[in-house]
């Protein structure tokens, strides 16, 4: 993202250790440019209640990449929502996390949604699930397109 020069914006869930400290704030092991962009989101959804759409509209933002956590939560909306907003998404396949539930491990919860996600579509846009070692930020969704 730095190397591309993309606008970089973090969303922040503030029901994550009660919005601070250690578990909110951005992993010690990601780089965080100064450009960087932070949010906060009270809902699973990182466009109810926020400023995001506005921004990335304002921005001119056509493509977005994503990644994070929680794969079944936040990651699964974020992709679904921003393509019936008007965005392709490109999902980064290595670049989500989760935890075991109940029922799936997180390996499976992760692998389940790389497979359902890839090529997930709202008539004019969708979603790709690419490798991080993929040049993530030169979308390839026109080469799918009629």
């Amino acid at each position: 993202a730095i190397d591309s020069n993309a606008l970089i914006v973090f969303v922040r869930d503030i029901d994550v250790a009660s919005g601070s400290g250690e578990g909110f704030e951005v992993h010690n092991q990601i780089q965080v440019p100064q450009s960087a962009i932070f949010i906060n989101k009270a809902a699973t959804n990182s466009f109810y209640g926020t400023s995001l759409l506005e921004l990335l509209k304002e921005e001119n933002i056509n493509h977005i990449v994503i990644g994070g956590c929680k794969t079944e939560h936040c990651i699964d909306t974020a992709v679904r929502t921003a393509t019936v907003q008007g965005f392709d998404v490109t999902l980064i396949k290595n670049g989500h996390s989760t935890t075991d539930s109940n029922v799936l491990s997180a390996e499976q919860i992760i692998a389940h949604h790389n497979k359902t996600l890839h090529g997930h579509y709202n008539v004019d846009h969708f979603s790709m699930v690419r490798d991080i070692e993929e040049d993530l930020f030169q979308p390839t969704h026109d080469q799918y397109r009629d």
